[in-house]
């Protein structure tokens, strides 16, 4: 449809400068999950929603009730401090939630990188910081739209902006938002998308790996058994259930090389070189398929490492060993008919000049949390996750613009 009189000068007024301005801040903060960083990144995003006009709820997460809940999603960080953060815009119930998550990756092995990861720099039509991505540039798109909603609306519609942690491990900060009672009837995640609408996102678990040696002198080596020789047959049944776990995907994946991988991060074993490995220890990244309980899942894993282990004569007395720590995301997804995605694509396409394909994603996100709450929710943001969590990690100008103009238009048309 076309842009009304308020639409079009709200997509006007929307301030590229700004953006940058909001993006080169919050990627200054080096907001690690678990790290101090975490709490100040909220702290910023509080008063920067104040400013914006935004009636900020600004608290610390309680830890131990939040670990001790039903749901409670899991960390890989260690955490002793926590904050949530949510500004709700207009008069009466919520109708739209815009939200991102303020932690990050770590930067790794800063060589790799061409200029300092923690301070924003321009290259081209892209800017480049860790977090340019994912997904700090979402949320400076996000803030970008309540500015130019503000300037020329007067006021923002009836709207709210959860900025949460722990997303990169698990969906703490999610999760305890959504304890806390801030909802809505729909929800728009300003995840790096590619210029897609993710309505479903694909599960992911954390899983651990023992697989047991005997240890003995490397002189004569064949008296142990190497951990490392010892966990083959194991490794080759994984690479088999990731082929079959793979046979029929859900058709939102199909367009996947993989839609469920399986792959092993970590691998540690041996304490010294002269001594045959008497343990092997890995860890590794496991999908979940798009309507699959996370309890089928595991057993499917388990049962692969079970079989493995009763095939192989020292195995089968010393069998290999699973365990599942870390966080635990659950696939998600949008109902097909639900308007939301509709809304989205409209908004696009009028705003921006672009309409998101629909189409679905191999890793786990906070939708499945906000879909698991009754809230309709889809991701579309700034960004591709290709160029997430590497280093270099970029985000394009164009993008963002894009966005901030797409989420005024869709706060018009869902907020009122």
């Amino acid at each position: 449809m076309p842009l009304s009189p308020i639409e079009r000068r709200v997509v006007d007024a929307v301030d590229p400068d700004a953006i940058v301005a909001d993006l080169k801040a919050l990627v200054g903060i080096p907001s690690v999950g678990g790290s101090v960083a975490e709490v100040a990144i909220q702290r910023w995003c509080a008063k920067r929603l104040a400013a914006l006009g935004g009636q900020v709820d600004l608290w610390d997460l309680d830890l131990a009730d939040l670990r001790a809940a039903d749901g409670y999603p899991g960390e890989e960080v260690v955490r002793k401090t926590a904050q949530g953060c949510v500004a709700t815009f207009g008069a009466g119930a919520v109708r739209l939630i815009l939200a991102g998550h303020t932690d990050v990756v770590p930067a790794g092995d800063v060589r790799t990188w061409s200029a300092d990861p923690w301070r924003l720099r321009r290259a081209g039509d892209r800017f480049v910081g860790r977090g340019a991505c994912d997904m700090k540039g979402g949320l400076a798109a996000i803030f970008g739209a309540l500015a130019a909603l503000g300037d020329v609306a007067g006021e923002v519609p009836s709207v709210a902006v959860h900025c949460v942690i722990g997303e990169e491990d698990g969906g703490l900060g999610t999760f305890g938002t959504l304890e806390r009672g801030h909802g809505g009837d729909a929800c728009v995640l300003a995840e790096p998308t590619g210029r897609r609408a993710v309505t479903a996102n694909a599960g992911s678990l954390t899983f651990h790996l023992e697989v047991p040696g005997q240890a003995a002198h490397g002189s004569v080596r064949t008296q142990g058994v190497s951990a490392l020789d010892a966990a083959t047959p194991v490794f080759a049944a994984l690479r088999d259930l990731e082929t079959r776990r793979n046979r029929d995907v859900d058709p939102v994946v199909s367009h996947l090389d993989v839609a469920y991988p399986l792959s092993i991060g970590v691998v540690r074993a041996g304490d010294w070189a002269s001594t045959v490995p008497d343990l092997l220890i890995a860890e590794g990244r496991y999908g979940v398929r798009i309507g699959e309980s996370v309890e089928h899942a595991r057993a499917e894993l388990q049962a692969a490492v079970a079989e493995a282990s009763a095939g192989d004569p020292w195995l089968s007395v010393h069998p290999a060993r699973v365990s599942w720590p870390g966080g635990v995301f659950a696939p998600g997804r949008l109902a097909a008919d639900d308007p939301l995605l509709l809304a989205v694509q409209s908004s696009c396409a009028d705003a921006a000049g672009w309409t998101p394909a629909s189409t679905g994603a191999p890793y786990g996100s906070d939708l499945r949390l906000y879909a698991n709450a009754g809230i309709p929710t889809l991701q579309l943001g700034p960004g591709d996750v290709a160029a997430a969590h590497g280093a270099d990690e970029y985000v394009p100008l164009a993008d963002l613009v894009d966005c901030a103009r797409s989420y005024a238009v869709l706060a018009l048309r869902v907020g009122r």
